[in-house]
């Protein structure tokens, strides 16, 4: 009898040591943080390409999310990469513009008149992007998009008299935006996307810039309910990994985060333009009013850039970006 026992004993053990070698930890754990609200699109999507890499990965790779900015702004995110803490963000242009200034180049005010053109910018653009950030120890993964940005104010900000007026934020460290404004004889209220609602809800901006979706998923709308029904800019940001982490991959774990990633966030790219056409209606039925604009003003706008231009070129983004912006947009205007 005691022989039996221990034959089963050992049969047992030998089972508990199999199991525990298959619920082995991952080899390789990617901690990513962003600021994309819980229930977003964006979060969604990076759920589904989370999974799709893990199963592929006979989960050996395994990204854990931390949206909705609870590692904080996009700044403490990249200081939290540099030592460790996370592997990888989801990062707003704006912020990681601090680091990467080429970066920037996309969200020139009045830039793009139609997604099909910003569609024809961002082939040319993705090799040099990628360089500038693997020359910071940063990989590329995947492009973001916000979507075209719109101004949104307590009350009417149409004309730039209008606009001089008011109480207007700009994102913290944005050369482009600040420049922009300051243009305009705006002084602008530099502040952190995440410090945005409480500012508006205290009084301390009255004039802020998202997109149509973006307004609703950061509950902006609901403090400013005047949009000007003309783009500002565009919006977009970047899923990046560190560089050291990434490389600790192996080529076919490379490659099966980079499919996954391209399937995903093109599907994701859908999803958010479907999500911002979706939302006028939802703010109209919100209350939100929706502002024309006027030709002429626009006009003095885009005048405005383009003084503001020869300031920046070189200094906020390099000419070899801005040259190759113009150059693709210029290709997919020619007849």
């Amino acid at each position: 009898m005691n022989k039996i026992l221990t034959i089963v004993s050992l049969i047992f053990i030998a089972a508990a040591g199999f199991t525990s070698d298959c619920r082995a930890k991952p080899k390789h754990q990617f901690k990513i943080a962003s600021l994309a609200p819980e229930g977003s699109v964006w979060v969604n999507v990076f759920e589904e390409f989370a999974a799709e890499v893990a199963e592929k990965s006979a989960g050996q790779i395994v990204f854990r999310h931390y949206p909705g900015g609870v590692m904080g702004d996009d700044r403490a995110m990249y200081r939290k990469m540099r030592i460790g803490q996370l592997q990888g963000g989801g990062f707003t242009v704006t912020g990681i513009a601090e680091i990467v200034p080429d970066f920037r180049v996309m969200s020139i005010p009045f830039m793009f008149d139609s997604y099909e053109e910003i569609d024809a910018a961002v082939p040319r653009l993705i090799p040099l992007f990628t360089k500038r950030f693997a020359d910071q120890g940063l990989a590329l993964i995947a492009l973001t998009e916000v979507g075209f940005i719109y101004t949104f104010a307590t009350q009417p900000r149409v004309t730039i008299a209008e606009l001089r007026q008011g109480k207007t934020w700009a994102p913290s460290n944005d050369p482009l935006t600040d420049t922009f404004l300051q243009s305009l004889g705006i002084s602008p209220i530099p502040l952190s996307i995440p410090d945005v609602l409480s500012s508006l809800q205290t009084g301390l901006v009255d004039t802020v810039f998202n997109s149509l979706y973006g307004s609703i998923v950061l509950q902006w709308f609901t403090k400013a309910s005047y949009v000007t029904d003309a783009p500002y800019g565009y919006a977009y940001g970047a899923f990046l990994l560190d560089g050291r982490a990434f490389n600790k991959l192996s080529p076919e774990q490379k490659t099966v985060v980079e499919e996954a990633a391209a399937r995903h966030f093109g599907e994701l790219l859908v999803k958010t333009r479907q999500s911002n056409r979706e939302s006028r209606d939802v703010l109209a039925q919100n209350g939100v009013t929706f502002v024309p604009t006027t030709p002429e003003t626009l006009t003095t706008l885009q005048t405005h850039r383009d003084e503001m231009l020869t300031q920046l070129i070189g200094s906020a983004f390099s000419k070899e970006a801005y040259d190759t912006l113009i150059d693709a947009l210029n290709a997919h205007r020619t007849p």
